[in-house]
């Protein structure tokens, strides 16, 4: 009998679990957003921090609500992805289940980047928000600031970076590059803060190509991670463009001064591949019926070049429930991208692919979202309402969010054959809306 106890006690799997154990895994998983400053409420950078939320990480990781990753089973695989193994899964529960002991000393977590921190490391260049005053309640517009980059070449982004100052009440902010000529906010002042109205937004010059008219470098919302896009693989900047930043803020119960800021990590030569944000699979004319659970919209584009998927970010607001993303391809095969059953509007997550895709000519890209407008639904702030496409939370949108890679020397212009349709607008109010 002695013989066999020792045996027992000598057995991996009745070892017991202790912070040696556990440590590892916060520090892959959890500290980005558990730590001073950040996100979260709470910091796990050490055992005493942690060991108070014990029972709470068992019940957030069986019910896989943390860590905050969305997409299901049938995904294609994702470089970003932080959601738990189930080997992770059983050593976070049986640590808690032997009284989340902290066992022999080990050398204290060094905790990821903080706020006050770049990610990425120092940026070429920074630009400032200048001291946005939010106020405790009310809703806002959305605001822009204009800042001229005075490049006098064309450059190459290879990352960009957000650090938002007031989370708090930061409901997103997208960075976009204005090449010289276009029509987006044309006549506007620059270096100053100011809230044009929908059809002062959509204004545009008669057959004005998409990309000389804008371009997307970066958007930040809740779940934002900073990620440099490619190896080889940047985005381009044209000589003499401004930078654009789209801000939209909700009060939070107490006043606010944002002065969060946008680092650009320059390339140190062109690339052999190009990146582009594409922000036109999205679906702008429907309508959601008042106490509707499981409304559904379609979105869809044609490619007319090859390309490859490099992410996809799906967008709606509080009444978002699911997001499905697909490639048919030319052969008739499709394949599921992405697919997010529980949409969380809090966790707005850029899915990026471990490997891109190769997406031939002829390739339909296609977006199907769901929408919860019930009373079920405990972030609806208003069932009864028929709710459209629209700025405000209390709004919705239907956009998912790609980037494509293509050769450096490509035109992006070239990429499709077919585009949603942009509704026509019968009234300023009515105008599309960026």
């Amino acid at each position: 009998m002695r013989i066999w106890s020792l045996l027992l006690l000598a057995t991996p799997l009745l070892a017991e679990t202790t912070w040696k154990d556990v440590q590892p895994i916060l520090e892959r998983r959890c500290v980005q957003c558990h730590q001073k400053g950040e996100v979260a409420p709470m910091a796990f950078t050490s055992y005493p921090e942690t060991r108070p939320f014990a029972k709470a990480i068992r019940q957030a990781v069986a019910r896989q609500s943390m860590p905050p990753w969305h997409a299901a089973p049938g995904s294609l695989a994702f470089r970003n992805d932080r959601s738990l193994s189930a080997a992770e899964v059983a050593t976070l529960t049986a640590w808690v289940e032997a009284g989340a002991p902290q066992g022999p000393a080990v050398k204290s977590m060094a905790p990821a980047a903080g706020p006050s921190q770049w990610k990425l490391g120092q940026p070429d260049r920074v630009v400032q928000v200048p001291g946005f005053q939010v106020p405790a309640s009310g809703q806002l517009a959305y605001s822009f600031l204009i800042v001229p980059l005075n490049l006098k070449e064309d450059t190459w982004v290879r990352a960009a970076e957000f650090r938002i100052d007031q989370r708090q009440v930061v409901h997103h902010i997208n960075a976009f590059i204005r090449p010289p000529g276009s029509s987006y906010l044309a006549g506007f002042p620059t270096n100053e803060i100011f809230s044009p109205t929908v059809a002062q937004r959509g204004k545009r010059h008669a057959h004005e190509r998409v990309f000389d008219r804008r371009q997307l470098i970066l958007g930040y919302e809740p779940g934002y991670e900073p990620m440099p896009w490619l190896e080889d693989g940047a985005k381009l900047v044209p000589a003499g463009s401004d930078l654009i930043f789209e801000m939209h803020y909700n009060p939070g119960g107490t006043p606010a001064v944002d002065r969060s800021e946008f680092g650009l990590y320059f390339a140190p030569a062109a690339p052999k591949n190009r990146v582009v944000a594409i922000d036109t699979l999205r679906d702008l004319d429907f309508v959601i019926p008042p106490h509707a659970n499981g409304f559904v919209s379609q979105a869809a584009m044609t490619l007319a070049r090859p390309a490859r998927l490099l992410s996809v970010q799906p967008h709606m607001h509080v009444r978002g429930k699911s997001m499905t993303v697909r490639a048919v391809y030319p052969d008739g095969r499709t394949e599921t991208v992405l697919a997010v059953p529980r949409y969380d509007f809090n966790w707005q997550t850029t899915y990026v692919l471990a490997k891109p895709i190769d997406l031939p000519k002829g390739t339909r890209l296609e977006s199907t979202a769901g929408f919860d407008n019930s009373p079920n639904n405990r972030f609806n702030p208003d069932p009864a309402a028929a709710v459209k496409w629209g700025d405000q939370t209390t709004d919705e949108m239907h956009i998912a969010f790609l980037e494509l890679v293509i050769e450096a020397t490509g035109d992006p212009e070239k990429l499709f054959s077919s585009l949603p349709a942009l509704p026509r607008p019968t009234s300023p109010a009515a105008a599309p809306q960026d």
